[in-house]
């Protein structure tokens, strides 16, 4: 990864003076002064002010030239969410757009879930919904997902790849489908970084062995390329381009190659002033090097979904050995670099939102995204149907008349009628590709020409559900049978949440009731109850889902007060209390737990455990019980920090102790260790070689060098006991310079 240089407030503005009048500069530092006011007593967990946070985000604002409602709420996004800031407040400082923008990436935090899936579900469908209206929305979001990113390392380790998997599933593909290479690039390197550090730090350590090597074939290959293009008698510029490494990493799994396989690590980039020159350019390189087949693409002619335009080709360069070449002219390259804000509509002369600029028109995903809304009543479905359609690979199909569509990977020629229209959909009978006779469930690929053939008698097929790719077929084949079938849906749907609620001892009259039922409604965006039944009757919206937000209060209620009979349970059974000394192993008084999945206390049914995350504790060691206000019994090491410094806690403690820590061997728990050494090269790539040899699996690793060239490397692995966590402590000591090694606390 780049080396990350923040950016201080006055060089945000700096940036911002470049293209902004001194009204809209004074704005923009109202934004700034008001945000570092919200935030001025908050810490970053760096340690950072809060307010370095904002001022990264409207940075990266500033360097897209984006304009000055955006550079605002980049400042201003976090005030509303973690500060007592409001939304009418800024609306009523910044104004309407800004609080818009704002609004759009605050989170929802005033319902509770089921799950923190279910949570980011809602959260990542109410943004994306906003992104629809006003793009800016996504820019702030990817500002600030990008600096989050670039902190990550000041996180415990479950939390750095929980945001990294979310910013490889939906914000990288977000900024793609946007254009935005910079961010895209960026996001999925750090992302791999944290998912998969092992595969990282190899392919970091192989592209630095033959650097110079490379380097110096791209720069013969750009002597020679230079000398046919000055015949041209045209402007360009040419410069040789490193590959990222995810892109990399993904050509190895993808196509089953080793490193030494992938011969495009560094590319050969040329940017000319016209298309036309962009031709000639290509005229010239297969001219002086033989092209190979396949591997030219014109995506001047096809532009990719996101607007990207360039010419690719890979030759046979110099020596034999292939090189890829890209040619674009400078406006391709500001919209391959930055994407929609290419478009923005400051090169106008006029700050208007996105959704009035004519970029907005070239954005099909802003068009998908409010389909889905309307015909995704789940939020869960609603980001399932996005990642599948909207971020996945697309296929380039033609009408007989040449016009162009773009549909997921895997689509049928049935999802291409429904793409057309849904009468032309209802009505297939069957389609011609490339002018021959197919059935609906042919799978598209790129370059077919379609042509389908409808009968105006003919209706859907109800197993054509389960025949189509795309979530746009497939709600208008559902809302096809759904209105035929509404009347008993309704019925059936009704039934069936009655019948969860008996299920559960719970009367259907008291929470079928309109008291209960109209602020559900709002919540999963139905207009009336009919409507929710009918869904639930027609199999799009679950039952038990409906009745787990129905009963979601009195469920809180019992489980607090179950939660307080069993503390007191536990409390007064004549368990004996710890005092001065940690209980010992063999006390046969003490409560004895053991762990699958979650831990179980011997003699107590229902009862809420936890390992605690602070602490970790695995078979062998030392622990004590704590229990804890609704929420069951904490199991910590006796030497946490949290039980050892925290007096008040004395009284909440009971004796307990691991059962038979033998037959716990095969089970995995998770322990966080420290290594301490003098750093040199490949000394991480030595600690992951050493500790594959002795753990199943290293669930996160990572590390930083401070200025006295000491590495700290920081890895969650998994163990069965403390005495092969203890080997592996000793173990770890034998690598050359590792000087310490120690078992670390989150």
């Amino acid at each position: 990864m780049s080396k990350y240089i923040e950016m201080t407030h006055e060089q945000v503005i700096d940036t911002c003076k470049k293209y902004m009048n001194d009204d809209q500069i004074a704005f923009v530092e109202k934004a700034y002064k008001f945000a570092a006011n919200a935030h001025k007593d908050q810490k970053r967990a760096s340690g950072q002010p809060y307010i370095v946070h904002p001022t990264q985000v409207a940075g990266t604002l500033a360097k897209l030239s984006l304009d000055p409602d955006t550079i605002a709420a980049g400042f201003l996004h976090d005030t509303v969410e973690d500060t007592p800031v409001t939304n009418d407040d800024i609306k009523e400082k910044f104004g309407k757009d800004v609080a818009f923008i704002v609004d759009g990436v605050t989170k929802l935090n005033k319902y509770q879930y089921k799950s923190h899936q279910e949570f980011l579900a809602e959260n990542h469908r109410k943004m994306l919904i906003a992104m629809a209206k006003d793009i800016r929305v996504i820019m702030v979001k990817l500002a600030d997902r990008l600096h989050n990113m670039h902190t990550l390392e000041h996180l415990r380790p479950d939390k750095q790849r929980r945001i990294a998997s979310e910013t490889m599933d939906i914000y990288a593909p977000l900024a793609d489908r946007l254009g935005i290479g910079t961010v895209k690039w960026e996001l999925e390197d750090m992302s791999f970084h944290y998912l998969n550090p092992k595969a990282y730090y190899r392919i970091v350590n192989l592209m630095s062995l033959k650097r110079s090597q490379r380097e110096k074939y791209i720069q013969d290959a750009i002597k020679t390329l230079k000398e046919s293009l000055d015949s041209l008698g045209i402007k360009y510029e040419i410069y040789g381009r490193p590959k990222h490494i995810y892109s990399i990493y993904k050509k190895m799994v993808n196509k089953h190659k080793d490193f030494n396989e992938i011969y495009d690590l560094l590319a050969v980039r040329v940017i000319v002033k016209t298309v036309k020159d962009c031709y000639a350019v290509l005229g010239a390189v297969h001219t002086k090097w033989k092209p190979m087949p396949g591997r030219f693409k014109d995506y001047i002619a096809v532009p990719k979904v996101n607007g990207y335009q360039s010419l690719h080709t890979t030759i046979i360069g110099p020596g034999g050995r292939p090189l890829e070449i890209q040619i674009r002219t400078e406006q391709m390259h500001e919209v391959a670099e930055y994407g929609v804000a290419a478009h923005w509509a400051y090169k106008r002369g006029n700050f208007k939102g996105v959704e009035q600029t004519s970029s907005n028109e070239k954005l099909d995903m802003v068009r998908e995204i409010l389909e889905l809304k309307d015909e995704t009543s789940d939020a869960d479905e609603f980001m399932k149907s996005v990642k599948s359609e909207i971020f996945s690979d697309r296929v380039y199909v033609f009408t007989p008349k040449g016009e162009v569509y773009e549909l997921p990977k895997g689509s049928v020629t049935l999802d291409f009628a429904y793409e057309i229209h849904t009468q032309v959909g209802s009505h297939a009978v069957g389609a011609k590709v490339n002018g021959k006779l197919v059935p609906l469930d042919y799978k598209l690929k790129n370059g077919d020409v379609i042509e389908i053939m409808t009968q105006s008698n003919a209706t859907p097929s109800r197993d054509w559900v389960d025949l189509v790719k795309t979530s746009r077929a497939r709600n208008k084949i559902r809302r096809y049978f759904r209105n035929l079938d509404r009347d008993r849906s309704i019925e059936q749907g009704e039934q069936m949440v009655a019948d969860k609620l008996r299920e559960q001892g719970l009367s259907p009259k008291v929470f079928m009731s309109k008291e209960h039922i109209e602020p559900l409604l709002e919540q999963i965006n139905y207009h009336t109850a009919d409507e929710m039944y009918a869904s639930i009757g027609f199999g799009d919206l679950s039952a038990i889902g409906v009745v787990n937000r129905l009963t979601a209060d009195i469920r809180r209620e019992n489980e607090k007060k179950k939660q307080k009979q069993l503390e007191e349970e536990i409390l007064n059974s004549g368990q004996k209390a710890v005092t001065e000394n940690p209980p010992s192993k063999k006390d046969s008084k003490a409560m004895k737990i053991k762990h699958k999945n979650g831990v179980m206390i011997q003699g107590i049914s229902d009862l809420m455990l936890h390992l605690a995350k602070c602490c970790n504790p695995v078979p062998g060691d030392d622990i004590v019980g704590y229990v804890t206000k609704g929420r069951g019994v904490t199991i910590h090491r006796t030497d946490c920090r949290n039980i050892v410094n925290n007096d008040e806690s004395k009284g909440r403690l009971i004796e307990v102790q691991w059962e038979n820590v033998a037959e716990n061997s095969a089970q995995s728990f998770n322990a966080n260790i420290e290594v301490f050494g003098y750093n040199r090269g490949k000394l991480l790539t030595d600690v992951i070689t050493k500790l594959n040899t002795l753990t199943p699996n290293i669930n996160n690793i990572s590390g930083k060098v401070n200025e006295d060239n000491i590495a700290h490397i920081y890895a969650t692995v998994a163990v069965n006991n403390s005495a092969q966590l203890e080997d592996i402590l000793t173990k770890l000591r034998d690598i050359p310079d590792v000087y310490q090694t120690r078992r670390a606390d989150n």
